[in-house]
């Protein structure tokens, strides 16, 4: 990706997915401050996600799934307060999930799964009240389920399968209204199944197996 795109500051839509487009996302990308969606999916983009796209402030939508990235993801992503969609599933991000995610109140997706994030969930996602799906499952995260995620009133999908996760179910699940997958299977949770789950009329598939 030319770093010269960065000089088309006039630009509110870069769609480059679905090539064969290599080398490092260029910083320079960060200069583009009206840009509202940026899709670099599903190309062979590798080294690390930029920490300038958090410049992006009115950015709606970043998608940069299915690349072989590295690296942590940037806490600077906690500054795009327009963000609708944060999809970096199936990449190669490591280290832990940035608490100032939590910021990204106007978030509605958020898929961070298939990677090799570690440490433990945010508590702070439980302020992305406006989020219909959040997907972590296929990392390395540990620690508790956060109480906090039962804030999500309009999440329809919860996916945390596929870690290592510990502890106890949070029974604030139960406070999940709109929810229809939940899938917490595959962890090394421990106790009982609160029988609030049993408040979930909407709920579809419950997966809790292993």
């Amino acid at each position: 990706i030319p770093a010269e795109l960065g000089n088309l500051i006039n630009l509110e839509n870069l769609y480059l997915y679905d090539n064969q487009l290599s080398g490092n996302i260029p910083p320079e990308l960060g200069d583009l401050i009206i840009l509202e969606n940026l899709h670099l999916s599903s190309n062979q983009l590798s080294g690390s996600i930029p920490a300038e796209l958090g410049s992006l402030i009115n950015l709606e939508n970043l998608n940069l799934q299915l690349n072989p990235l590295s690296g942590n993801i940037p806490p600077e992503l906690g500054n795009l307060i327009s963000l609708r969609e944060l999809r970096l599933k199936n990449n190669q991000l490591s280290g832990s999930i940035p608490a100032e995610l939590g910021n990204l109140i106007n978030l509605e997706t958020l898929w961070l799964n298939f990677n090799q994030l570690n440490g433990s969930i945010p508590a702070g996602l439980g302020n992305l009240v406006n989020l219909n799906a959040l997907l972590l499952n296929n990392n390395q995260l540990s620690g508790s389920i956060p109480a906090e995620l039962g804030n999500l009133n309009n999440l329809r999908n919860l996916y945390l399968y596929f870690n290592q996760l510990s502890g106890n179910i949070p029974p604030e699940l139960g406070n999940l209204q709109s929810i229809s997958g939940l899938r917490i299977s595959s962890n090394q949770l421990t106790g009982s199944i609160p029988k609030e789950l049993g408040n979930l009329n909407n709920l579809s598939s419950l997966y809790l197996n292993n």
